[in-house]
């Protein structure tokens, strides 16, 4: 059987980073994972071929070929998953589809004509598929409750990627969180107790990327990386000897609670393998919202110092921020920013808080009759899909000028000089190499825009020499992060133009919603 794998089109949100790889020579920042340990677990006689459409579009050839397209996607993605299931199916082909979004809302490809839905954890759900196919089963669902043991999921098919396309390659060590945050739908999909690969199975992983050629990033994709904390502790300490054997070729990012800034011993042993830096969903500076929405790991040590010690043992902090929590009050947007400037994080993630389908919060939600979309939609360009406790204008204001506030580029500059003034320096030695043409091209850009033609020259030049002089260690990865601005600065723009809209949109809505009320428009607002 001729399988076409397609991974749809993100839209433009805050990790694309379209500016960024343009620089590079790259298109995408990060491979599609999840279609190639698809491609791992179906059958290997089974011939394959991928198409990521955010590298390029599907030939003719390849629609031509293909017996059978399989596509996944997550929420964000969904518009161009349902066009592609409606594309496929005019030209006769099998279809099926599955991943995070199709797995909360089912209903939405089945009406797009999708043949077969394999759904949950594919470990499992996968072989249920093959065996409907060996039987000439013309469609099917195919669901579980169990969650698989992974230490059966096989080596992804990183062959089957066009590497020169992609800025980073992916990798996975564990699925699912310990915690319970109302608004998260990764325990939903996969549950509060992290199941791990063993420590044998990602180095596996790894041989294989250093087999096929790849030197760069590696993103350790778990949502929390560190929820297993003795299972990532005894896979840091062969992944250690490992980088050191083979000259450290992968520097690796990932994701983890905050609570990481309490155990040093991992925390040192993550800069020992390479790791350079970190996400964490901080959320909101104000306790009173965390509480709110069981977010309590973040409350039970101060923000401020986590962050302080993340930073000094050598990994980067991203961070995640979300404004519209119930009750929260008039000026978060303010404090979220205050809080950068504090901490000097420079890459801060922000967005208005989503109800996702099935989650703790959607449920209850849903129950208050305060739900405005069955869907939610992780992009920070999307006004909240719920009635918040406070006005929607108040906080979409307020997150449109925090977010402009934090990319700022005169601001944007101090507080990556700052962060990196007090980050600690690496601690693995790793061979030099000569900057390719590409990287020269690069470096050329951001110092013509940002040394030269900006009115952040001064600013620009004086941080960047003060760097090499007070922490040399670290100044190139500070010029990489200085040079990312280049993507944010457009981002603004965007964001303001996308929210404004949506408020128009949201009015109108409104206005019509009050036309057709039977209660007055008066008594409607006494009731609420």
């Amino acid at each position: 059987m001729n399988v076409l794998l397609v991974y749809p089109l993100f839209p433009k949100t805050f990790w694309s980073y379209e500016k960024i790889l343009e620089l590079v020579n790259r298109k995408v920042l990060l491979p599609p994972l999840g279609l190639i340990t698809v491609a791992a677990i179906l059958p290997q006689e089974w011939n394959f071929k991928l198409v990521d459409r955010n590298v390029r579009t599907i030939t003719e050839a390849e629609w031509q070929w293909a017996d059978m397209v399989i596509l996944s996607a997550m929420i964000v993605q969904k518009d161009d998953l349902l066009s592609l299931i409606r594309e496929a199916k005019r030209r006769g082909k099998k279809v099926a589809c599955g991943g995070p979004y199709p797995t909360s809302m089912p209903e939405e490809p089945q009406a797009a004509g999708v043949d077969y839905l394999i759904l949950d954890e594919g470990e499992i759900t996968l072989p249920m598929f093959v065996e409907a196919i060996a039987k000439g089963e013309p469609s099917g669902i195919f669901r579980t409750n169990e969650k698989p043991d992974v230490t059966t999921t096989p080596v992804p098919r990183f062959d089957l990627l066009e590497f020169d396309a992609y800025d980073s390659m992916s990798v996975q060590f564990s699925r699912g969180c310990p915690f319970q945050c109302e608004f998260c739908d990764i325990i939903v999909l996969y549950g509060r107790k992290p199941r791990t690969k063993s420590p044998a199975q990602l180095l596996a992983e790894l041989d294989y990327l250093y087999s096929l050629g790849w030197r760069r990033g590696v993103f350790m994709v778990d949502d929390n990386f560190i929820g297993n904390k003795r299972n990532v502790r005894l896979l840091l300490l062969e992944l250690k000897e490992w980088q050191k054997e083979h000259g450290y070729p992968f520097r690796f990012n990932t994701e983890a609670s905050i609570d990481l800034a309490a155990d040093q011993e991992l925390m040192d042993l993550m800069v020992e393998c390479y790791f350079d830096a970190v996400f964490l969903g901080i959320e909101t500076p104000d306790e009173d919202s965390l509480q709110m929405t069981k977010k309590f790991q973040n409350t039970r040590s101060s923000l401020l110092d986590s962050v302080e010690a993340i930073t000094k043992t050598g990994i980067r902090v991203m961070a995640g921020f979300i404004i519209g929590f119930d009750g929260e009050k008039k000026g978060a947007g303010d404090r979220i920013v205050r809080f950068a400037e504090l901490t000097g994080i420079p890459t801060t993630t922000f967005a208005m808080l989503q109800a996702l389908p099935h989650t703790a919060l959607w449920h209850r939600l849903e129950k208050e009759g305060r739900l405005r979309s069955q869907n939610g939609n992780l992009n920070q360009t999307t006004l909240m899909n719920f009635e918040p406790t406070r006005p929607v204008e108040e906080i979409a204001r307020e997150y449109v000028e925090a977010f402009c506030a934090l990319y700022e580029p005169h601001a944007y500059l101090d507080r990556v000089y700052s962060y990196f003034l007090k980050l600690g320096a690496p601690r693995v030695k790793v061979e030099a190499k000569l900057p390719t043409l590409t990287d020269l091209k690069a470096l050329a850009i951001i110092v013509w825009r940002q040394g030269i033609k900006r009115d952040t020259r001064w600013k620009f030049w004086h941080h960047l020499f003060s760097m090499i002089k007070r922490n040399p260690a670290v100044w190139e990865h500070y010029l990489i992060v200085c040079a990312h601005n280049e993507h944010f600065m457009e981002y603004r723009d965007i964001v303001r133009r996308e929210i404004e809209g949506q408020l128009a949109a949201y009015w109108q809505e409104e206005e019509r919603l009050k036309l057709v009320s039977p209660t007055p428009a008066r008594e409607l607002d006494l009731a609420s």
